[in-house]
């Protein structure tokens, strides 16, 4: 069986995102030494009338690390992942309950470096060609699952810079109740830049991170 054709809108998104270099998404270049090889899923999909969305999960509260945080689906590399998009794939269906065979590959992005974490996390790309209903697998790890549609992403209501406590100023977004920040903030950024999505927002609208 042939694969499915992308859509028209997926261009210049999916051939710049196949030429994009580390140095378009974060300013802290990759250690010699490396570090704990990670992947996420950005899962593009598509719902009647609406136009293109993004899949994002929250969360739960109470985790060790990056409670209540928005994010893409993803986590570390396992030793039967065959690839970052392998390892993309099976944290989707771990967390999310995502069917690997509705999605659709477009690019694996660079590895990027997490000073913080010390992961070194390649983005996967891909395109939901056959959506389906997606929740939470497990209460005690993800609290949320949204499709947040890309034309509330570049809203310029919806967009601010945030202030960490550490002085570092980045893009957010506040949307539908969620705060993206960080790391997902900044994929999202580029990803609208590269796609010619993003329109004019106000860069001077700057939030401190929520408690």
């Amino acid at each position: 069986m042939s694969a499915p054709v992308l859509p028209a809108w997926w261009e210049p998104l999916a051939t710049r995102a196949a030429a994009s270099q580390a140095s378009d998404f974060t300013r802290w270049p990759t250690p010699a030494e490396g570090g704990r090889r990670s992947a996420v899923l950005v899962l593009i999909g598509e719902e009647p009338d609406q136009g293109p969305d993004i899949l994002l999960l929250e969360r739960a509260a109470n985790l060790r690390n990056h409670a209540g945080q928005p994010a893409f689906p993803g986590g570390v590399a396992e030793p039967e992942d065959v690839d970052d998009a392998a390892t993309a794939l099976r944290e989707a269906w771990e967390e999310v309950g995502l069917d690997p065979a509705s999605t659709t590959l477009v690019a694996t992005l660079p590895p990027l470096w997490i000073p913080i974490t010390r992961y070194v996390v390649t983005p996967v790309l891909a395109w939901w060609h056959a959506p389906h209903p997606v929740g939470p697998k497990d209460a005690a790890e993800v609290a949320r699952v949204d499709r947040i549609p890309v034309s509330e992403l570049v809203d310029p209501a919806n967009r601010l810079r945030a202030r960490h406590p550490s002085g570092y100023i980045g893009p957010a977004f506040d949307i539908r109740g969620m705060f993206i920040w960080g790391f997902t903030a900044g994929i999202l950024n580029t990803l609208l830049e590269l796609a010619g999505w993003a329109v004019e927002w106000d860069r001077d609208r700057i939030g401190d991170l929520p408690a």
